[in-house]
This record gives C-alpha cells, structure tokens and sequence, in this order.
C-alpha cells in the first residue's frame, strides 16, 4: 500500500516531468520561429538578388507603391513603408530608411547604392552669420550689446502714461523694473498722477525718483478725482475700470438707457452680471453725476414709455391709467402711494425718475 510520502514524492516528479516537458517545447518552438524568420529573411534577400538587375535609383520620400514591389519589397512593407512616410516621416539622409519596419540591413545594403536624397528634403546645413574664433568672444560681444543696451542715456521729458519699456531702460531701469512700472501704472483707471503715486511703485527707487521729477510728464486730472462717472461713460471707458468687462460694460449701458440714468452705483448691483464681490472690486474706481438723468412725467406718459422703465410693474401701470382718468393725475407720491398704486419702497426707488406735470382734464378724455 502506498504511504503518504510515497504518494508525496510521485507528485513531485510527476511535476518536474510535466516542467522539463514544457521548457523542452517551448525551447523547439522559438528555435523553429527562429529558423523561420531566417528563411524568410534569406529567402527575400534571395528574391532581391535575382531581382538586381531590375533595380533602379529611388529617392524614398517619392518611391511609389508598384516601384518598392518592383525593388523587392512585399505588399506588406511596402504599405507599411508609405504609412510611415505619409504620417510626415522625411528621410534627410539615405540610412534613415533603414529604420522602417521591414526594411532589414540586408536589404538596406543591396538597396543603399540606389537611394539619392532629393535636394528638397536633405537636411540643410545651418548658416553660421557671425565669425568668431571662440566661445569668450560670443560672449564678450552679448555682454557688451546688453552694456550698451542698458547705460543710461541724458535724461529728456516724457509722458508717464504713454512711455515704454524699451524707453525705460535707456535711462537707467532694468527690464523686470520697466515692466513692473508699466504694470502698476495700467492697473488703475487713472495711471499715475503724480511723484507721489509714481514713488510708490516698488521699481523706482528714491534716488531714481528724484533724478525723474523734472522730467516726467503726468496727465492731466480728469473731472471727478479720476474716477470714472457712470451716467457719462461709454462701454470702452467702462472697461478700463477693474472688475468691469466687455459683457459688464454693456449691460450697464443698456441698463443706463432702460432706467434714464443711474441716480446712485448702488443701482449696478441689481444686475445679474454684477456679483457682490466684484461690485467691492470696482465701486471705489467709480461715481455717478445724479444730475445726469431723464425723468417720465406720470401724468402725461404714453403706456409704451411705462413699460420702458425697469422700475414699473404691469399692475402698477394698469391701476395708472385707469385712475389717472378719473382722478386727472397725480400731484405728489403721497398720493400714488395713497391710491395703492406703489409701495412705499416702490416710490422711493421711482421718485427720482417721475415727474407731475399739470395736464388739462380734457387730456385724458382723447386716451386709449
């Protein structure tokens, strides 16, 4: 009877036959792929050699599909070779083509006397436009150009709010110092105004704004301590505020026109487009002129003027057509407050933009 490690051992050299048979196989296959592959590879160079005397001269950024058949090449690499070359492969030089899958070096040795790079496609030698014998020459004639570059020129006066960099840099500034001074003074509405606001840039020095003081040339002030007034701005000097875009700009237009003017900046806030936190970005670069505003006379008005305003409600114009023909308009907001017309914060928003105008009593006699 056979014991337990009797059976253990049958295991294991079951095992080890079942192992040695498997390496021995998998051995035999790949010496047969091996075998294969030299045949065919032997057997295509063969096919080549028979060919040689219908070999011509190619250049492979041009061969056709028929004439890389007729240079010994099967259907296979031949596509494979116009694949490569059509997805932007350009052969500069002839062993470059060797690199294409299924071109292989013996074929590329047969083939290599055929193959002649047009002038087109040949890599083209780099110009060298400076003579000089040495490294530390290059580099003494860069740094001499940036010395030059940079050395202060006489100083004469220019406008602060046009001025370049590259002009900046002749009197004395580095680039990043030019550049930061042109930053800081596009990013208010106003530019820079005067000596104390141009010394407050972090790239001019005091001694820099000293030797500049007689020589810059600042804007002149603009009518409301630079701030720019909604009620008279167009969309492009609207735009120049921080926080205010091209879309913000013409909504606050359109809005302007809608209401007959801003009586306050508060009244951006009511678009859509103005978030909370982009209303405190901008409201100290801006002021409104609440002189600036049209009024609508109440008791004169047609419907379609009522309907323009932002403010006016369907119901609220109903109950005013209605009553004010029978009542010959109004004299006070008391009175359309009274006449349940508006609510008391409703006539507060419209009192700037109503008007009570005397009208004859026969006027509302003729109205649809």
């Amino acid at each position: 009877m056979v014991n337990r490690e009797q059976a253990t051992g049958a295991i294991v050299l079951i095992v080890m036959i079942l192992t040695i048979t498997a390496v021995v196989v998998f051995a035999n296959k790949v010496k047969v792929d091996v075998a294969t592959e030299r045949i065919n590879t032997e057997q295509m160079t063969a096919t080549t050699l028979q060919k040689q005397d219908s070999l011509f001269i190619f250049d492979p950024n041009t061969v056709s599909y028929n004439e890389l058949l007729t240079l010994g090449f099967d259907k296979h690499t031949a596509v494979s070779i116009l694949k490569y070359r059509a997805r932007g492969k350009v052969f500069e030089i002839a062993e470059e083509f060797a690199l294409c899958y299924g071109v292989t070096d013996s074929m590329f040795t047969i083939l290599q006397p055929y193959i002649v790079i047009g002038e087109q496609f040949k890599a083209k030698p780099k110009i060298i436009t400076a003579k000089v014998d040495t490294l530390k020459e290059i580099r003494q004639q860069q740094w001499e150009q940036k010395r030059a570059k940079r050395k202060p020129h006489p100083y004469e006066q220019f406008r602060i709010d046009t001025v370049g960099i590259d002009y900046l840099q002749t009197i004395g500034f580095t680039y990043r110092q030019a550049e930061a001074l042109i930053d800081y003074r596009d990013s208010g509405t106003e530019g820079i105004r005067n000596m104390a606001e141009l010394s407050d840039c972090w790239a001019v020095s005091v001694e820099m704004a000293d030797s500049l003081a007689k020589y810059v040339i600042f804007p002149e002030p603009k009518p409301y301590g630079g701030k720019v007034e909604i009620n008279s701005a167009d969309s492009a000097t609207l735009v120049k505020v921080r926080g205010i875009g091209p879309k913000t700009a013409g909504a606050i237009v359109m809005y302007r026109k809608l209401l007959g003017g801003f009586v306050n900046i508060n009244q951006l806030s009511e678009l859509k487009c103005v978030t909370s936190e982009n209303f405190m970005r901008f409201s100290k670069e801006i002021c409104c002129d609440s002189c600036v505003f049209s009024k609508i006379d109440i008791n004169f008005a047609a419907v379609s003027e009522l309907e323009y305003h932002p403010y006016m409600t369907r119901q609220a114009i109903n109950k005013i057509i209605k009553l004010r023909k029978s009542k010959g308009g109004w004299k006070s907001f008391e009175e359309i407050v009274n006449d349940d017309i508006f609510t008391e914060e409703q006539a507060l928003s419209l009192e700037p933009y109503l008007h009570f105008g005397d009208i004859p009593l026969d006027f509302f006699s003729s109205e649809n």
